[in-house]
């Protein structure tokens, strides 16, 4: 009875999953898809502390709690500029948790091995489900769970490292140790030398040597990629903890893990190679290179950046009837999602078209800059992707930049030698007028000199964006 229950449960549960992520790919649809996900997660929760093998009742609800409220509190302090570091920390969790549990089944199979067959009688839970096996099976949960150890170690400290990255604690440039991809080629030979010697003997010493092994993978691996792949990154680390999690699954005979893990394993591969084709690059070039690197010498930049007060700004969107505004990390940075908010709804009662347009690897997290202008009430129609606005910008009067750098760089397109070379931007310096927001004239996060700056119909908005924005607004009624 119990075990038909927890079936059902983890079905209903898979299926709210299944909904969730459907519901996550639409700003209409995503608060409906969270819910689904909370629900799920609480029915799939609720049917493991009930189903078969279940005990530790108040041990787990006291370390549940305990997750619940530390989470909580994380959550409630996290600004939505570091939301790319707390996820980037939830996967080096997710990892670390597959390293355990591999573990864990390591150990209880040598203790059910060394029992007799009364004793294996006696036994429940997964303890009864390793006395079972035959000695194949318990090869291929040896497999399992070493595959297990070594995704997770391989998250645990790639997404440390991403985290290190993401929050300014690490170099964001790419650092290889002396001998580069041999080193991690290295590893992964030692790894799949553990692995066979670990099927062997069974002992614990291999299963060691593989998850150092793996956690050096991680971490050389992570510290090889630079600080503007770390979208892609991200979405990468997702993957592979799904697969960790996958992995979990199979170890544990727990069938709603497995079928958890393929779908945050597939999503977040699927994600990866989105983000990779926004940026024109390779999966295997962004993990085995970092950000670029220049074929020659790169195109100089002739003119000079002009800059503009907030009159000169207000002037041209009065007399504009078409505005495109282009939000980036830097309006994360600046908390100014609220003052573009007010913009957009002051322009838009003046009778004007205003909408934004959004690049796949905007900011440093996939849909970052759809969530903050979400969270500033900004009507989803008006926020588009990079294909679906740039044809427009030929007809537009007005483009506003807001913290945004490579993504509207036209080197991509005009110098074949550009790090950036090739990658999909959007072409805002088409557009009759560009006011570009930015704090001054550096070159940005991946270091890469923008000759939009220096266009003739360009003007620099210097200053912080939610100060110069507060100063425009009082000049639009």
């Amino acid at each position: 009875m119990e075990f038909g229950f927890t079936t059902a449960a983890y079905v209903v549960a898979a299926v709210l999953f299944i909904l969730s992520l459907g519901g996550l790919s639409g700003q209409e649809s995503a608060k409906r898809a969270v819910w689904y996900g909370i629900v799920g997660m609480a029915l799939a929760v609720f049917a493991t502390l009930i189903g078969p093998g279940a005990g530790l009742w108040w041990l787990s609800i006291i370390l549940i709690a305990c997750g619940g409220v530390i989470g909580y509190m994380l959550a409630s302090k996290v600004e939505m500029t570091q939301m790319p570091e707390l996820v980037a920390g939830m996967h080096a969790l997710v990892g670390l948790a597959a390293v355990f549990v591999g573990y864990i089944a390591h150990f209880e199979l040598g203790n059910v091995m060394a029992m007799d067959d009364a004793a294996k009688k006696t036994l429940e839970g997964f303890a009864a489900l390793l006395a079972k096996k035959d000695g194949v099976e318990i090869n291929i949960l040896r497999v399992e769970a070493s595959l297990g150890i070594w995704i997770g170690a391989v998250t645990f400290t790639g997404s440390v490292i991403a985290y290190g990255k993401l929050s300014g604690k690490v170099t964001s440039n790419a650092v290889k140790l002396p001998g580069g991809h041999a080193l991690n080629a290295g590893a992964a030979l030692i790894s799949l030398v553990c692995l066979i010697w670990y099927l062997n003997s069974g002992g614990f010493f291999p299963l060691l040597i593989l998850t150092i092994a793996a956690l050096f993978i991680g971490y050389h691996l992570i510290m090889g990629i630079g600080g503007a792949d770390m979208p892609v990154v991200v979405s990468m680390l997702n993957s592979y903890s799904g697969w960790a999690a996958a992995a979990i699954g199979f170890s544990l005979g727990n069938d709603l893990l497995i079928v958890v893990g393929a779908l945050v394993g597939s999503s977040g591969a699927i994600l990866s190679y989105i983000m990779c084709k926004a940026m024109n690059r390779s999966f295997v070039s962004v993990i085995l290179g970092g950000f670029g690197g220049a074929a020659g010498p790169q195109m100089e930049v002739e003119g000079e950046q002009i800059a503009i007060e907030a009159d000169g700004v207000a002037a041209a969107l009065e007399e504009a009837d078409s505005v495109i505004i282009i939000p980036g990390y830097g309006m994360a940075v600046a908390q100014a999602q609220q003052n573009v908010a007010e913009l957009t709804r002051r322009l838009r009662a003046k009778g004007k078209t205003v909408r934004f347009a959004i690049h796949p690897v905007a900011g440093r997290l996939p849909g970052h800059m759809n969530v903050l202008l979400a969270e500033a009430k900004v009507p989803y129609d008006i926020v588009l992707e990079m294909d679906e606005i740039n044809e427009d910008f030929p007809e537009t009067d007005v483009s506003i930049v807001i913290g945004s750098n490579d993504i509207v760089n036209p080197a991509a397109q005009e110098d074949p030698n550009s790090p950036i070379a090739g990658m999909p931007v959007l072409e805002c310096w088409k557009s009759k007028q560009v006011f570009v927001s930015k704090r001054g004239q550096g070159t940005g996060y991946s270091g890469i000199e923008n000759p939009l700056f220096f266009k003739e119909n360009t003007r620099m908005f210097y200053g912080d964006a939610k100060a110069s924005l507060d100063k425009l607004l009082t000049m639009i009624d």
